[in-house]
């Protein structure tokens, strides 16, 4: 017996439409854009993206020419946060270090993001002997010194671009976002609807790119933007004590580096506290998006 209900109902002359559901994807946009944090967090990382990308037109200057006539000179019209030891203009400098910092970034976040899915869902959906392997090999990576480890390897190769200072930095941290993915795929091998793909014939490519992936989502997309995070802390870390992005490209490490002299500290702030403002205000606005998403795909999660 087929049972037919009406949903419309009509007041007043008034009509009413069921409402509409909302995706699991939807849902987590409206609880994101309900977080007034991670909002603040957006709107600084779009207000420095633009900086980035729109760099040549703010800059006054071109960022990697000396004058040494114009050392440690003073804020001016001519050089909004004065110069640095070689000269350079600082303002340039700091809008061209935000467009270098990232990049450098995202960049190494996109390099370690591959690794860590590769590996995570390869030692997930197969585990035994594939997982065994590939979790000795990240504890390997997790024993050697992070910062030992990358100084010896910019040391043995003495000159390093921006391209091989991404790949470095990627080759050193993917262990740790390769054991979350791991973890999620773990949670997700046994789901009834892997099993019905298995079941049906699907291959394994199908499954973890059809699957896995698109139920992982929320994970992914969290420990990638906190990821980016970490990646700029590291390269402004690295450039602070040299081992960085070379000289004379702009980045807000070398800035800082610039500036790390007692007398530069004291007489010169200028030249040191807008670098170091940035990296603060990125780094507090990439955590606020990614603390965000992850209430936003894990409302349970939240305290």
């Amino acid at each position: 017996m087929r049972v037919k209900i009406d949903v419309t109902v009509n007041v007043e002359g008034t009509t009413l439409q069921p409402e509409r559901s909302l995706s699991p994807s939807q849902l987590a946009m409206r609880r994101f854009l309900r977080n007034k944090l991670a909002l603040v967090g957006l709107f600084l990382m779009v207000i420095f993206i633009l900086i980035g990308i729109f760099a040549p037109f703010i800059a006054t200057q071109d960022p990697t020419v000396s004058n040494l006539s114009q050392v440690y000179s003073k804020p001016s019209s001519e050089h909004y946060l004065g110069t640095d030891a070689s000269g350079r203009d600082n303002f340039s400098r700091l809008v061209f270090g935000t467009r270098i910092s990232l990049t450098v970034g995202f960049t190494a976040m996109i390099f370690t993001l591959v690794i860590g899915l590769v590996l995570g869902s390869l030692a997930g959906y197969y585990g035994g002997k594939v997982d065994a392997v590939i979790m000795r090999a990240t504890d390997l990576m997790l024993t050697i010194p992070f910062l030992l480890l990358v100084l010896t390897i910019i040391a043995i190769l003495q000159k390093v671009s921006i391209g091989i200072f991404v790949v470095i930095i990627a080759f050193t941290t993917w262990p740790n976002i390769t054991r979350i993915l791991r973890g999620t795929f773990l949670s997700l091998r046994e789901k009834e609807f892997i099993l019905g793909a298995r079941s049906i014939g699907c291959s394994d490519f199908r499954i973890i790119t059809k699957h896995f992936l698109p139920n992982a989502i929320g994970p992914i997309i969290v420990n990638a933007t906190l990821t980016m995070a970490t990646m700029i802390v590291i390269e402004s870390a690295l450039s602070f004590i040299g081992f960085g992005i070379p000289e004379p490209t702009p980045t807000w490490g070398n800035m800082i580096d610039e500036a790390r002299q007692i007398r530069v500290l004291t007489k010169f702030p200028e030249a040191w506290i807008p670098p170091g403002a940035a990296i603060l205000l990125t780094v507090l606005a990439i955590n606020f998006i990614g603390d965000g998403l992850r209430d936003a795909f894990d409302p349970k999660g939240k305290r």
